[in-house]
């Protein structure tokens, strides 16, 4: 129990156990490129990029000084009936990177924004075609897709879901963890795109008439690097157009260089009508998401309309100057560095380096792609969860920042890191593994 006047008392942590944290705590004071410092003076090597965010490292000059720039040029400015330069700008850069046909953006302040205003857009665009009837949205098992109602509606978290009342006519595709055949996979594991037929058992069950949109990560991360099947996206792609029904990718944690390229879509050829953004878009320097919109469904809404307003949907910071500046510039690092392309660079690296931990104790899946990999333990009898926090905890202690995931250890580091890098990465972790057994 924390005394009243405790200096932790205050702060209700998110997605913590506050009471077992602050009776521990573990804190990072200050952070530069490929580590953060620790409250006890310890270099902690990221091995998460933050929390999927921090593509380009951490407290980038460019990025500092443009915030700065514009903070003392214009700190707000707002975006109903006005707009200020920034906005527009960015806007266009961004639109730019994206998948062909993608090229209207709406701007939100985090990935849990960027999908409740997905969803919206996906049955306003339903409405305005005059399928007034498609209403129910389709989500998948093991999907994380932020914490607004929305999001939770369409995510597949049990916890999430148990806790609060989600949104009416929502249903649920299976997930596409199958360890008994794809367990050790190198990149697309080889079974298992026949789920993406299970959209076709929701048409029958519900009538396609029904249905506004399908939204997927096309890598679930929160859940534990859930890595989709070969042809199991370009299936639910093809059965998605088949019955007039919008495809989301929710890429809040694959765009901007996780996987190889701007998105997972375009580098894996498949292309969704709506794309979800945050975390990297500005490097986590600020908070920022989007949207970006086919312009086949951005017109059907705008067009459609009566004269004003055409989608009464928004936020107070949508394109805020001082993100906008932020994101501008990590374009630019991106850009100048070659950030996109570091997940091809290193991938064979990473993932020989991974799959090196197979074996160890309780070790019974190590999966890869890009710049991302997931470990999976097996659960301890009547403590699941535990031996991946402890694994947390130990790499937290002696260096190394890992994600904990039920139980699974998750790897995103950022993507300037170097062979070095990998390497300790990896040795940490197989020492802390070694010690929970």
């Amino acid at each position: 129990m924390l005394r009243e006047n405790d200096p932790l008392a205050a702060f209700w942590m998110p997605f913590t156990a506050n009471r077992s944290y602050k009776e521990a705590p573990r804190q990072l004071v200050s952070a530069k490129d490929m580590h953060y410092k620790s409250a006890d003076g310890r270099d902690i090597l990221d091995g998460t990029a933050g929390l999927w965010c921090s593509n380009a490292g951490h407290c980038r000059d460019e990025i500092t000084a443009a915030i700065a720039q514009t903070a003392a040029t214009m700190d707000f400015g707002p975006t109903f009936q006005l707009g200020h330069p920034l906005a527009f700008e960015f806007s266009s850069r961004l639109a730019a990177l994206m998948p062909q046909g993608l090229d209207r953006i709406f701007f939100t302040n985090s990935g849990s924004e960027s999908v409740d205003t997905a969803l919206k857009i996906a049955l306003a665009a339903q409405r305005a075609r005059g399928q007034g009837t498609r209403t129910r949205l389709i989500g998948r098992e093991r999907g994380y897709h932020g914490t607004g109602f929305g999001g939770i509606s369409v995510g597949g978290i049990v916890n999430n879901r148990r806790v609060w009342q989600g949104l009416p006519g929502v249903d649920h595709l299976r997930h596409t963890h199958d360890l008994a055949r794809n367990a050790f996979s190198r990149s697309f594991p080889a079974h298992g795109a026949e789920l993406a037929d299970d959209l076709e058992r929701l048409v029958t069950l519900h009538g396609a008439e029904t249905i506004a949109a399908v939204i997927v990560e096309p890598m679930a991360g929160s859940t534990g690097v859930l890595i989709p099947p070969v042809g199991y996206l370009q299936h639910l792609r093809d059965i998605c157009t088949r019955h007039g029904i919008l495809l989301i990718f929710d890429e809040v944690i694959t765009a901007f260089g996780r996987v190889g390229g701007a998105t997972a879509a375009e580098t894996w050829g498949v292309t969704p009508d709506i794309l979800t953004m945050a975390k990297g878009l500005t490097n986590a320097a600020v908070p920022m998401g989007a949207v970006a919109v086919s312009r086949a469904v951005h017109d059907d809404v705008v067009n459609n309309a009566p004269e004003g307003i055409e989608l009464f949907h928004g936020y107070t910071y949508s394109g805020h100057p001082l993100a906008s500046a932020a994101g501008l510039a990590t374009l630019d690092l991106y850009a100048k560095e070659g950030l996109f392309n570091r997940a091809v660079e290193l991938g064979d690296y990473w993932a020989d380096a991974a799959h090196s931990l197979k074996g160890l104790p309780y070790v019974i899946d190590v999966r890869t792609i890009g710049l991302v990999a997931g470990i999976e333990f097996e659960p301890r009898q009547g403590a699941p969860t535990k031996r991946a926090m402890e694994v947390f905890h130990g790499c937290f202690d002696n260096g190394l920042l890992v994600r904990a995931t039920g139980d699974i250890i998750a790897l995103s580091p950022p993507l300037i890191l170097e062979r070095g890098h990998i390497d300790d990465m990896f040795a940490m972790l197989a020492d802390q593994i070694k010690r929970i057994a």
